[in-house]
């Protein structure tokens, strides 16, 4: 530990994570920020994958809370903010980390239904937690948000609904540090590559009866840095640097965290 999150207050949304054999990105943002000294509103869909995270860091002696919200409904959102400042009196950090895929597909082939439901949660929801933390983090005199992307947003062709919302995060991103950089809110989105996440891994072998083993090999070879995907831990420190004073004069930034993926051609 070394303090780079002391004294700070952080709402992590999706800090809870799909049961696997390997970290999720939101509950090692959770961990990691707590080691760093923050006190965490670890905040999830199912209130007892938000609880899992929060236990975890009070075991290791970390500050930490749990929340169960649904970020599409903006009454949740304005729930999430009014729980952090009744527990932290401020807030200082805002990580959005929700995003889902499953039914989408190629423009002929998505379903109408699949694309409101993905740009709802991706998109959407992620816009409404923002919109509800900015008057605190205004009056507080600052503070940083930090949006998860995805590479998605740059490139493929198969998933029309994922992509398209995962570029819209990206605007998002940069419209929110432009409009609120004079109240000293930083917004910045970390763009991830192919991650060995519980909800990557397991969700692609489930829905393609697969074995891990076989996703993973297959997502792997892929990777250009070292020919293995990142982990949990790669996005959680892409987001201490973010969330940290180390970046005070980082705003509006879209940061590749993808094994080099992002800038192979052909």
């Amino acid at each position: 530990m070394t303090g780079r999150l002391e004294n700070k207050s952080a709402v992590v949304v999706g800090a809870g994570q799909t049961p696997g054999e390997t970290i999720g990105n939101g509950r090692a943002m959770a961990l990691l920020f707590a080691r760093e000294g923050a006190q965490v509103l670890c905040v999830d869909r199912l209130l007892d994958r938000a609880e899992e995270t929060a236990a975890l860091i009070r075991e290791e002696g970390g500050t930490a809370f749990a929340l169960g919200a649904d970020i599409v409904k903006g009454p949740e959102n304005v729930r999430i903010i009014d729980e952090a400042k009744a527990r932290f009196g401020r807030l200082d950090i805002l990580v959005n980390n929700v995003g889902i895929g499953g039914g989408d597909g190629p423009a002929h082939r998505l379903e109408e239904a699949a694309f409101d439901r993905i740009l709802s949660v991706n998109l959407k929801g992620m816009w409404l937690t923002i919109k509800a933390a900015l008057p605190l983090m205004r009056d507080g005199g600052g503070g940083s948000i930090v949006n998860i992307s995805s590479l998605a947003a740059r490139g493929g062709g198969i998933q029309l609904a994922y992509e398209v919302s995962k570029a819209g995060v990206n605007r998002l991103t940069t419209s929110v540090a432009q409009s609120n950089a004079r109240y000293g809110v930083r917004c910045n989105a970390i763009m991830m590559g192919y991650m060995d996440t519980p909800m990557a891994v397991s969700g692609i072998a489930g829905a393609s009866g697969r074995s891990t083993a076989e996703v993973r090999a297959e997502r792997d070879a892929r990777v250009p840095l070292g020919g293995k995907m990142g982990t949990g831990w790669d996005t959680a420190y892409a987001a201490l640097f973010l969330a940290s004073d180390e970046s005070k004069f980082v705003s509006g930034a879209i940061l590749p965290v993808d094994g080099a993926m992002g800038v192979r051609i052909g």
